[in-house]
């Protein structure tokens, strides 16, 4: 059993030493607003990310940090406990590899870093408490144009509160399926426009692979296969993250967290929030399928 006794006012910190590729603090995203235009933006890969709170006993809505692609450094200027989960990027505290999805304890002045990535594309940091940066619109999410930034930058501080922990002497921990990170199929329902699609393109859909093009970030993922296109636009209507669109060009966009609210591409198919972490966790180049449920 553990116990936290916060004190509000009192802030920890962690100093951003190297931000690396992108590196931004997420939680479960902003809901209910799409009426306004606003995305839902949130953690790429929540199944991740609820991992690594769980293991701290956190309530899975609180913020976490992401990251993509490594090369991220990061400070404790106070001790605290955290958990990593997700991608591994070879997690070093001091430049001594530790756990993956398991407490960590950190002291002050400990340094945190990331090297080769084994698997994956987003690792995710949770630290005990979760961090305690600005909420806006009843989120904690990083989203340009919404936030002060859309991502950390060297020499950013972050906070959390000050806790005390007294846990079991024994360190939690969670065995995670290194399947999720490797498997290429995506669950997924039809679309509000599947049925316009002709019997071959819609065998060819869910039947042929697909690879992920250098053309991806928070907005969506371009594959670089084409699927023949003889629909016409619609009347901008409703999208979602995991909406998969087909555009005149024939290529494929699925839709990730920070996409927009409406757009005029067929909706042909819509991801499972499951199948959209695992999209999240894949690199330039890897091969997915589209599996009806």
């Amino acid at each position: 059993m553990r116990i936290y006794i916060n004190y509000p006012k009192l802030y920890m910190m962690i100093k951003v030493l190297k931000a690396g590729f992108y590196s931004a603090i997420q939680d479960k995203g902003r809901f209910g607003f799409a009426n306004i235009g606003m995305p839902i933006a949130g953690v790429m890969d929540s199944y991740a990310a609820n991992i690594a709170n769980h293991v701290l006993h956190n309530n899975l809505a609180n913020a976490v940090l992401e990251i993509a692609f490594n090369n991220a450094v990061f400070q404790f200027i106070n001790a605290t406990q955290i958990c990593i989960s997700g991608a591994d990027f070879s997690a070093k505290i001091n430049g001594k590899l530790v756990k993956l999805n398991a407490i960590i304890n950190v002291k002050k002045d400990d340094v945190l870093s990331f090297g080769t990535i084994k698997f994956g594309a987003r690792t995710y940091v949770a630290v005990a408490g979760g961090f305690q940066s600005e909420t806006i619109l009843g989120s904690r999410s990083m989203f340009k144009e919404i936030t002060k930034t859309s991502q950390l930058k060297n020499g950013d501080v972050l906070l959390f509160q000050e806790q005390i922990h007294l846990r079991n002497p024994l360190n939690a921990s969670i065995k995670v399926n290194k399947n999720y990170f490797e498997d290429d199929k995506l669950i997924c329902f039809k679309g509000p426009e599947f049925d316009l699609l002709s019997e071959k393109q819609q065998h060819k859909l869910c039947n042929a692979n697909f690879s992920i093009s250098n053309d991806i970030n928070r907005m969506g993922f371009r594959l670089n296969e084409r699927l023949e296109n003889t629909l016409s636009g619609i009347v901008t209507s409703a999208v979602l993250p995991g909406t998969v669109q087909l555009t005149p060009s024939g290529k494929l966009i699925v839709l990730m967290k920070d996409c927009q609210v409406t757009g005029g591409y067929p909706r042909i198919l819509q991801l499972k929030e499951n199948s959209l972490g695992k999209l999240a966790q894949k690199k330039p180049t890897d091969k997915i399928c589209f599996v009806l449920h």
